[in-house]
């Protein structure tokens, strides 16, 4: 007999647990199908596992630099990859027991197995039953009432590397290395590579990024490429931007693998134990039966009304990644939020792209939430802005790491916030204080008002904001 429900969830990442929790506590009867594990790539093959190696890396650096503090060491520390790789599976694993007991706590029916949606059938006059391929070849058929696709994304692949998982490897399978790589050769310098470049650099890597873009990270303000870029080079990472890969000189041996990129200067060839490609994500849409439905897609992803996230056929919604918008965790449990709000007659609220919170844990951090001086000019604003170094800041010279700045951009006619960015200790933490600003309409004077805690990391908002309202400047 097929499974009746209200809502169907497809996907158990950050959006599609959420989602599923929310309509639980909305009164609703909900069934999640993940073919894999719930928590999706963000807990098992993106941020959760890659922040835990980068705090090792983190810990190992500072152990290197403890002199600086007073603190002499006896012997020289060691990384060992196996401990390493065991307290990132035990962090995993301890949050992934913790979203399924969050299902159990809600009754939520999970099922584990491929989700497909059919079209009009015996079960519904209308499409978004669906079917669930499991994993001992038996199925089910759920007919809910409400579908919420949450299926996520997976690293995008450049066409012609001999990726072969080992060698040659995308994000995913970067986490399973079973040793520490000598040398790594990184493709793409956005927030993945850069991130994977400072933890690697770390643990002592030597790391090459190959950028085809004119800088890395180059979807953030420009001082935020350059400061990182800069940090990176100190530590020995090499950078090459406005750079083609030739993928078909790409060759892998014994020693790992060999690559022609052609640069500005000439033809370069660069060797290394490993490479890691990271130039971005692309939707996980195809196999789920949306040829089925009404459900458009563009570009790899399910368009979607951007406030209430229906899709093309008004009881499909669809959330996070799979959509095309930010994709970030957080996004998708916003998106997740305002679908189920919608769909339970509420009246939903989501934020605009430019005011999702956007972070990258390299070593320094870096942190971003609106838009960058350059955007905010191609839009016509007229703008101000202002800069404060974290040398100035007390708490930043006790961590010893007073690397970086906080620099705000906003409007010269009304004094509104339209963008702030960070680099430095910790600011991946502070960001949140800006979001809250934003969805308050806060003026830069309001903001500078607020009373910060001394000495603390957060000063340096009230700093800025207060620099750029002409009341202090440094």
């Amino acid at each position: 007999m097929p499974i009746e429900t209200d809502v169907a969830v497809l996907g158990g990442g950050p959006g599609g647990y959420t989602a599923a929790v929310r309509a639980a506590q909305a009164g609703k009867k909900v069934v999640l199908i993940e073919k894999d594990k719930l928590g999706g790539t963000c807990l098992h093959r993106g941020c959760i596992p890659s922040k835990s190696l980068l705090k090792s890396a983190e810990v190992f650096a500072q152990i290197r630099e403890a002199s600086a503090y007073g603190i002499e060491l006896q012997g020289t520390a060691s990384v060992d990859w196996r401990m390493v790789l065991a307290r990132k599976d035990r962090i995993v694993e301890q949050l992934h027991k913790g979203v399924q007991a969050l299902m159990n706590m809600h009754n939520i029916q999970v099922i584990h197995g491929s989700g497909r949606i059919i079209g009009p059938s015996i079960f519904s006059p209308r499409s978004g039953s669906i079917a669930v391929e499991l994993a001992d070849g038996e199925s089910e058929t759920v007919v809910p009432k409400h579908v919420i696709i949450a299926t996520g994304s997976r690293p995008r692949k450049l066409e012609g590397l001999p990726y072969d998982g080992k060698t040659i490897v995308t994000s995913d399978e970067a986490f399973g290395w079973d040793t520490l790589p000598r040398s790594v050769l990184i493709v793409g310098g956005g927030v993945i590579g850069v991130e994977w470049a400072s933890l690697l650099s770390d643990f002592g890597t030597e790391v090459t990024i190959v950028e085809a873009a004119g800088r890395i990270v180059a979807g953030e303000d420009a001082d935020v490429s350059a400061e990182l870029a800069r940090a990176l080079i100190k530590r020995g990472v090499r950078i090459i931007t406005g750079a083609k890969v030739d993928a078909a000189s790409c060759r892998t041996d014994g020693d790992g693998v060999t690559l022609d990129v052609e640069t500005n200067e000439g033809k370069v060839t660069l060797q290394a134990e490993k490479m890691l490609v990271s130039v971005g994500r692309q939707g996980n849409v195809e196999g789920i039966g949306l040829e089925n439905t009404d459900v458009k897609t563009e570009n790899g992803f399910i368009v979607v009304n951007r406030e209430t996230l229906q899709t093309a056929e008004p009881h499909i919604y669809a959330i996070g990644d799979c959509i095309g918008s930010v994709q970030l965790a957080h996004a998708a449990i916003h998106e997740a939020m305002a679908a189920v709000t919608h769909l339970a007659g509420g009246r939903p609220w989501r934020s605009a792209d430019r005011d999702i919170p956007r972070c990258i844990y390299s070593r320094p951090e870096a942190a971003s939430i609106g838009w960058t001086e350059e955007a905010a000019r191609a839009q016509g604003y007229k703008v101000r802005t202002a800069k404060i170094p974290f040398r100035v800041s007390g708490k930043a010279l006790v961590h010893g790491h007073p690397e970086g700045f906080a620099k705000a951009v906003a409007d010269a006619e009304s004094g509104d916030l339209l963008g702030v960015h960070f680099v430095g200790p910790h600011v991946t933490e502070l960001i949140a204080e800006v979001s809250l600003a934003r969805l308050l309409d806060s003026s830069v004077w309001e903001v500078g008002q607020a009373v910060h805690p001394h000495p603390t990391l957060s000063e340096i908002m009230q700093e800025l904001t207060l620099s750029l309202s002409g009341d202090v400047y440094f």
